[in-house]
């Protein structure tokens, strides 16, 4: 799995380092982080506790990743960054919901997300479900009306969006996460999981960026599969970590994954090479870019590298 900066031959495939592409998670993660901070409601006695909920979540320590990757995308196409950071903001908030969800006794019953425990543990059941939706809520209400995006791009971005949390999206796959299976999953069900559950805001982080940017038809589409393909690599790289390290190190619970995973039925070694296999696809899906898809290739494969 590759761990190391990569350099293609061509101009055309060119490689952002690897320092680069840390500084750039970095930089652009605690940009999001201020972001989330104004944007987010302020606590207070009228709320019931909702707003420190949504908070404590949505503003928990991660790598913030889905909100980076819009950015980088419609980065790529020059658009203006006053443009961009409200749905950055907007998609962080959709996925943090997602996790307060995911991590439910009636789901997956986590103790611990990003190193804390989780939002349910901390506010009791009735107060996480709420800042789910409250999350979401806002979500939707930063992409109608906020004035940086511009007027005839909402309507496309609210559409991206409930597209990707829908029945046929992050909401689906989570369905299908949670059904029995007596005879085990196959490598086929698990990718019909995972492209809703995880790979869905992949999609709809590459697809609003490249909205923002105003790309055209056929990028937009290259770049749909790069996101697909980079999700489910994404996935089984989540797989793996959970397979081979505690929860200390991932900062959520590790080893409870009682329906199976790619690794429970690939094995370690072929679950990294099938990682490899679909970050090298979502590198090829890049080649229309030519140079500008430098920093997306950077990505690809620091997120496919990394160790937690």
């Amino acid at each position: 799995m590759p761990t190391t900066p990569l350099f293609r031959d061509s101009a055309s495939s060119a490689t952002a380092p690897l320092a680069k592409v840390r500084d750039y998670l970095g930089d652009q993660a605690a940009a999001v982080e201020r972001a989330l901070e104004s944007l987010l409601p302020a606590p207070g006695p009228a709320d019931g506790g909702v707003a420190e909920a949504m908070r404590y979540t949505a503003l928990s320590p991660g790598k913030r990743i889905r909100p980076v990757i819009l950015l980088a995308v419609a980065e790529s196409y020059s658009a203006p960054a006053s443009r961009l950071m409200p749905c950055a903001c907007a998609l962080e908030m959709v996925h943090a919901c997602s996790l307060i969800l995911d991590d439910l006794p009636c789901m997956d019953d986590a103790e611990l997300r990003r190193g804390r425990p989780t939002s349910h543990r901390i506010y009791g059941e009735d107060k996480a479900i709420l800042a789910a939706f409250g999350l979401l809520n806002l979500a939707y209400g930063i992409v109608s009306a906020d004035p940086s995006v511009p007027d005839d791009l909402r309507p496309a971005v609210a559409s991206l969006l409930s597209e990707a949390l829908g029945t046929r999206g992050l909401i689906g796959g989570q369905a299908l996460d949670l059904a029995d299976s007596p005879s085990g999953r196959s490598l086929h069900e698990l990718e019909q999981i995972h492209s809703r559950k995880t790979g869905s805001l992949f999609i709809a982080s590459v697809e609003i960026g490249a909205l923002l940017g105003l790309a055209p038809e056929p990028e937009r589409r290259a770049l749909s599969l790069y996101a697909k393909n980079l999700g489910l690599a994404y996935q089984i790289v989540d797989d793996l970590l959970d397979a081979t390290s505690d929860a200390a190190t991932i900062g959520k619970d590790s080893q409870r994954d009682r329906r199976g995973n790619f690794v429970s039925l690939s094995g370690v070694e072929g679950a990294r090479r099938l990682a490899e296999e679909l970050s090298d696809c979502a590198l090829d899906h890049l080649a229309i870019l030519g140079a500008r898809g430098a920093l997306l290739r950077g990505l690809a494969l620091y997120l496919t590298g990394r160790s937690r």
